[in-house]
């Protein structure tokens, strides 16, 4: 017994340990609508395509998207694309065209998020899982594509506005800026470790501490920052811990309740649910299960030996 008194299961860790092995991902409750708007109607496909397609690529596109109904199709811009990843990237870097598209499915309340991309190179499915939940978005089918290989940061900004087109709920502004700027830093980690799913998992650490410490000064925030960063014993440089002291900041302004969070980390549907557990959250699970093993062990050795002491008496 002396080695389940090794781990500290202290009642902030039980309650990391619930809210872990439901995923940690994130969201704004405090803007999220409560249910989906009588404008959406469950199992309708709204899509955005970039508006620098070819006719070509945009049938292609609609094809493979099987959408037949043109009323249902929103063109994004490249005018949009710099509006919402402008404060984060260059403008080069973004470029002059919209190519990224998006499908976004409605689904029952209560269903969660399942992502599916194509020719994306950069931007996970889980971290368009993460900023999509922190731009509002719930209980839908996001697929993003493009005809060729894109980075697909901007393909953030098709899926919000096909999903304010299918609910009929404008997503506040400043959500959009924060999942978006959640969007570049992410894949920013993931290109200096090498490991995208892990810039993920990391990203959400960051934001359940932000959320439940609630820093006020920039000293707080780089602590967390750096606190998580040798949990996942990973190391940032300089510049990108000062950016995600100021994504932080800013996630913090939007007041997160992060406990409400948990019937969108329960729906989170396909591989996301288990890719998205952090190794924290199952190295504590793991220790758990050896406990029990050893102790199951235990208790079959004394009966074991109970018996053979039994027979040679």
């Amino acid at each position: 017994m002396n080695r389940i008194k090794k781990e500290d299961f202290s009642l902030r860790n039980l309650k990391k340990l619930g809210l872990f092995a439901i995923t940690a991902i994130t969201a704004f409750s405090m803007v999220f609508p409560s249910s989906v708007s009588a404008d959406a109607i469950v199992g309708e496909s709204y899509v955005t395509l970039g508006a620098n397609l070819t006719e070509a690529q945009r049938n292609q596109i609609l094809q493979e998207m099987s959408v037949s109904d043109q009323s249902k199709v929103i063109e994004v811009t490249n005018e949009e694309e710099h509006q919402y990843l402008g404060q984060y990237m260059s403008k080069a870097t973004i470029g002059t065209k919209a190519i990224s598209s998006a499908k976004i499915t409605i689904q029952d309340n209560g269903k969660g998020i399942a992502v599916k991309t194509k020719n994306i190179s950069t931007i996970t499915e889980e971290m368009y899982a993460n900023a999509a939940i922190t731009a509002g978005i719930k209980d839908a089918d996001l697929y993003i594509t493009a005809p060729f290989k894109v980075s697909g940061t901007a393909g953030l900004t098709g899926i919000i506005k096909a999903f304010e087109t299918a609910t009929g709920k404008k997503i506040d502004e400043s959500q959009k800026q924060v999942a978006n700027e959640e969007i570049v830093r992410t894949s920013e980690v993931a290109e200096e470790i090498g490991d995208p799913l892990k810039a993920a998992q990391f990203m959400n650490r960051v934001k359940e501490e932000v959320a439940k410490e609630e820093p006020k000064s920039v000293e707080e925030y780089r602590d967390i920052i750096i606190n998580v960063s040798n949990e996942f014993n990973i190391n940032l440089d300089s510049d990108t811990i000062n950016q995600l002291v100021t994504f932080s900041q800013n996630f913090n302004d939007l007041n997160i309740d992060w406990d409400q969070l948990s019937s969108q980390f329960e729906s989170l549907r396909g591989d996301l649910s288990e890719a998205l557990k952090s190794p924290e959250a199952q190295g504590i699970i793991d220790s758990i299960l050896e406990w029990f093993g050893e102790l199951f062990s235990a208790i079959g050795d004394f009966f074991t030996s109970s018996s053979s002491r039994s027979e040679s008496n």
